[in-house]
């Protein structure tokens, strides 16, 4: 035979061998994994409190990490800290051979959101709070990770477990240099889940996003006395301001810009020596977010050559939209059915009521009890860096209801339910279908196998991967200004 057809039989011997070693998880296995998690429900819903009181901001989150590493240890996990340069950041790894299967633990809380358990608005106060539940996020994703750890072990299965911890979701990008650094490279498929306020596996598609700081440097003067020696930086900014608005009507339907002016001057006598803004640039292609930044970029040397001022820039973070995939989301929507929904306590259900009743009308109101209906690459204006993931690995999300229906995410009414007993309901959910789906592609490599082909095709020919974000450095003080109203 010539050595080409040799391979070929080779290879083909070695997919017969790998399929006739899979194996479906058995009923009794399904409810070990499910128990296991259950019997820890007080220990996730006290972490989870935990890291909710402490609502640390992103690449701060000391403490939350630190929690998070040392449940993982004591299951027999090993940690590496401090990853991508990065000091709350992790990667905890279990088992060895066989695939290598990631979760993602966030914990950051976002700035300027306080909280308390309610039902009433908290006053703002320059506090943080979980208004996007990763206190339960992070939590759930380490409790499906020890559950699958220990079934591995109870099976001699082969395989290996990674828990990669992420700080600062919330506009600190942390994942996109965990790829950027290689750290997924051997990674066969990732697991995720968001909280919610509804139960569903639909695998869609997020935006794009790149986010920059505009700076302008001029020259301060007397604002009444000597204007005409001043050279404002505010205008700098303005004028770029208004040219982007000006700039919306001709670029693609789906781009979204935001911005917001960060410094503007310190008293009106003065002409502004420096001024700034903060921009937000997205779009589903992560072409057209580069694109649309050249021209975003361009207004603002307009606007210094205008105003005869410097102008520079500094980009902060960017992430890509999801690639999703089916073959995983398949697997992740059936489990999540096996576990099906919940439904209120008395007491939750009053709780419930008084959240609702502050909600504004129209919004969805679908019933924790039941599973939203199965949906493949549908559109979401929002942003994750779990993008980035998901170019280079398989990746799989879910979402369960861990907020009152009709609940926006960044909102108080996200934030209070995120600390309460309807959080720790909606994340036992997610930690038991991750764990279920994480056995299911341990003993099925077909699954895997389809789901890389998948991402091979939906990437397209030629696809090198190149952050959008370059090859800065992690911004690890974007969120001081901050820090110092997080609770002590």
């Amino acid at each position: 035979m010539r050595p080409l057809t040799i391979l070929g039989a080779l290879a083909c011997a070695l997919a017969a061998s790998t399929v006739a070693d899979a194996r479906p998880l058995t009923n009794a296995e399904r409810t070990t994994l499910t128990g296991s998690i259950d019997a820890r429900r007080e220990n996730l819903a006290a972490n989870a409190r935990q890291i909710w009181d402490w609502a640390e901001v992103g690449f701060h989150e000391d403490r939350s990490s630190t929690l998070l590493q040392d449940q993982l240890r004591k299951a027999g996990f090993k940690i590496e800290k401090g990853v991508s340069g990065i000091p709350t950041a992790f990667v905890a790894s279990y088992g060895g051979n066989g695939p290598v299967l990631a979760y993602l633990a966030e914990y950051d809380a976002l700035p300027g959101l306080s909280q308390t358990d309610g039902p009433a608005k908290a006053s703002r106060g320059g506090i943080a709070g979980h208004a996007c539940g990763h206190n339960l996020l992070g939590t759930a994703s380490v409790e499906a990770a020890i559950a699958l750890a220990r079934w591995l072990k109870q099976t001699g299965t082969p395989g290996t477990i990674r828990v990669y911890g992420s700080p600062a979701e919330e506009g600190g990008f942390a994942k996109v240099y965990f790829v950027r650094d290689g750290l997924f490279k051997d990674v066969d498929a990732v697991l995720s889940w968001h909280p919610s306020d509804r139960n569903g596996a639909a695998q869609g598609q997020l935006l794009s996003m790149l986010t920059v700081k505009f700076r302008f440097d001029g020259t301060a003067s007397h604002a009444a006395v000597a204007p005409e020696r001043g050279r404002s930086a505010l205008d700098g900014v303005e004028i770029q301001n208004v040219a982007v608005n000006y700039m919306r009507e001709h670029v693609p339907q789906d781009v979204r810009i935001h911005y917001t002016i960060t410094d503007g001057g310190d008293q009106p006598n003065i002409v502004p020596a420096h001024a700034e803004s903060f921009y937000y640039i997205r779009h589903y292609d992560p072409e057209v977010v580069r694109e649309v930044f050249e021209r975003v970029k361009k207004a603002g040397e307009g606007a210094a050559l205008a105003t005869g001022t410097r102008f520079s820039f500094e980009v902060i973070g960017g992430s890509f939209g999801t690639l999703p995939n089916d073959a995983l989301g398949k697997v992740t929507d059936a489990n999540l059915r096996r576990i099906g929904g919940y439904t209120y306590t008395p007491a939750e259900a009053r709780y419930a009521e008084g959240i609702a009743a502050t909600l504004p009308p129209g919004g969805r109101k679908q019933d924790p009890s039941t599973i939203a209906d199965y949906d493949f690459g549908r559109r979401s204006p929002a942003s994750s860096d779990v993008g980035d993931i998901s170019w280079v690995v398989p990746t799989a999300s879910l979402g369960t209801a861990t907020w009152v229906p009709g609940t926006a995410p960044h909102s108080w009414q996200a934030a209070l339910a995120s600390g309460t007993s309807i959080g720790i309901s909606g994340a036992l959910i997610a930690a038991k279908t991750m764990a279920l789906t994480g056995a299911d592609l341990f003993l099925d490599p077909e699954r895997l196998a389809a789901a890389k082909a998948e991402l091979a095709k939906s990437q397209g020919p030629g696809f090198r991967y190149v952050p959008l974000l370059g090859d800065r450095k992690p911004p690890l003080d974007y969120t001081d200004a901050v820090k110092k109203g997080t609770p002590q």
